[in-house]
């Protein structure tokens, strides 16, 4: 077909037919349910999700000879949404899916978070699906993890091995389930929430005591303030000898809904906002 796998957008290409169904069954919805799959490749999802009578289905792909070979192999059935999926307005859809490229799998599924998205079915890295699924006190759980649950919660649902890709990667991928379920409490400022989390986990070797009351001071709280937060957060006894992944995702928005509350004096530039 005169392509060659791009380095430039990722592409390593899942050629297992029967890895593709096993990932189209996990769509949890009815025939004649809306899909977005983002990343159509050369379409054996597409066909998996087809097959399974998903639809409409429409299909983001940035590679031009992939969209052109995806109109063609499947003649009116899907709607091809030529560009990036990281820019491009997405239609919407009772469900997302996709064999995401690893490069660029976290930008994604940030910004599918930011939509707003009910249900989803990914194909990642592994060790992207063991941050998103990580549980407290794991060494991967962090900011990746604590984003996901602001919105909802992930689960690994299989394990895809490099083998079924070509060409093949150096690492194994995994497919995760998502289903929006909204954290309670819910953060009065998901950004505020996010740079605390981000800042302090920069120290996450560090213990709490030593952490929590630089960020305090950063962020032109009164030093007696810290108190208040932290029973605002509900944070458990012995907390001063915690590292930052030792507290549930529940815990950190309490803890920054205290900060929106006490209104500190003055405030520094934190760390960026979003990243993972």
């Amino acid at each position: 077909m005169d392509l060659t796998p791009s380095r430039r957008w990722g592409q390593n290409f899942l050629v297992s037919e029967a890895e593709a169904q096993a990932e189209a069954a996990l769509v949890d919805l009815p025939p004649e349910s809306s899909v977005v799959e983002i990343g159509g490749g050369l379409g054996i999802l597409s066909k998996a999700l087809l097959d399974r009578g998903f639809r409409p289905l429409s299909i983001v792909e940035i590679d031009p000879k992939l969209a052109s070979l995806l109109e063609h192999n499947l003649k009116q059935r899907a709607t091809l949404i030529r560009g990036d999926a990281l820019t491009v307005p997405l239609p919407p859809a009772q469900a997302y899916v996709g064999n995401l490229p690893f490069s660029v799998a976290v930008p994604l599924l940030l910004r599918l978070l930011e939509v707003g998205i009910e249900h989803g079915v990914f194909l990642v890295q592994r060790e992207v699906a063991e941050r998103l699924a990580a549980e407290p006190g794991g060494r991967d759980f962090g900011p990746l993890t604590i984003r996901g649950r602001l919105e909802g919660e992930f689960r690994i649902a299989r394990i895809v091995p490099r083998a079924v890709f070509f060409p093949s990667p150096k690492v194994d991928g995994a497919v995760v389930v998502y289903r929006r379920s909204p954290i309670e409490p819910a953060p009065l400022d998901a950004a505020l929430t996010m740079q605390l989390v981000h800042r302090v986990f920069n120290w996450r070797r560090k213990q709490l005591q030593r952490t929590l009351p630089s960020v305090l001071e950063e962020w032109g709280f009164a030093p007696e303030s810290l108190s208040r937060i932290l029973e605002e957060a509900q944070i458990p006894s012995g907390w001063e000898q915690m590292r930052p992944e030792e507290l549930t995702p529940e815990t950190w928005v309490r803890m920054a809904n205290g900060f929106v509350r006490m209104r500190p004096r003055r405030t520094k530039s934190g760390p960026r906002v979003g990243q993972a």
